[in-house]
């Protein structure tokens, strides 16, 4: 039995699964309270080991979200990984958020590009074919009237950085997924059984979240 916590806080989806051999046995999330990872997290590994009929003992690794995303969320995520695989002395695993979110759908043809909303016309991007294989590399896309012209076929765009896209990205080769799409941690169970059967673990102590740009904090003007 290779069971595996999954823990997804890239976005506002707080989001815990526990695994066994890549397949989910059981999965809770919250999207709709804003971003409450302090809060519901710790509460979510304790429920969903109760429903899973496990303790953390049995766990053979936990899996992380490891970004883009909210700077704050992947601090929260991490943090708390990185605490779990201290304690119980077990590998762990970073997944490609993006990725996560890229399989949230199924294609037969084209590019799925998965996106998280940034700051104004500004979104993480990435694109996968329809066997989620990587086209281009996680980037940060300022979003204009050429984006993406070098994709060949139907682009689907996926994420809460989509529909922000709309006005712009409005020919006929650009479909939308209407509802917000979270990453989450269902997608995240085979993504990380995949990589705990090659032994492709990443460093406890040094792991760090993958930001894709610096964070920078702002306060508000005096008055």
């Amino acid at each position: 039995m290779a069971y595996i916590l999954n823990i997804e806080t890239a976005t506002k989806n707080c989001s815990v699964t526990i695994a066994n051999e890549g397949k989910t046995i059981v999965c809770l999330e919250v999207a709709d309270e804003g971003y409450s990872h302090a809060e519901k997290l710790h509460l979510f590994f304790e429920e969903a080991l109760r429903k899973a009929g496990i303790t953390f003992q049995d766990l053979k690794a936990v899996a992380v979200s490891k970004g883009p995303g909210s700077y704050t969320g992947l601090r929260i995520g991490v943090s708390a990984a990185k605490g779990l695989c201290y304690s119980l002395n077990i590998p762990l695993i970073a997944t490609d958020t993006l990725e996560a979110l890229a399989r949230r759908i199924s294609i037969e043809n084209g590019c799925i590009v998965p996106m998280i909303d940034a700051r104004r016309m500004e979104v993480f991007a990435s694109g996968f074919d329809q066997n989620y294989v990587k086209q281009f590399e996680t980037r940060a896309d300022i979003i204009d009237a050429d984006s993406y012209s070098d994709l060949a076929g139907t682009i689907h765009l996926i994420g809460d950085g989509a529909p922000k896209c709309k006005e712009i990205l409005n020919s006929e080769r650009f479909v939308y997924h209407d509802e917000v799409i979270y990453p989450s941690s269902n997608e995240m169970s085979a993504m990380s059984f995949d990589k705990y059967k090659k032994s492709d673990f990443v460093d406890v102590a040094y792991f760090e979240p993958f930001y894709l740009k610096d964070f920078v904090m702002t306060t508000k003007p005096k008055v």
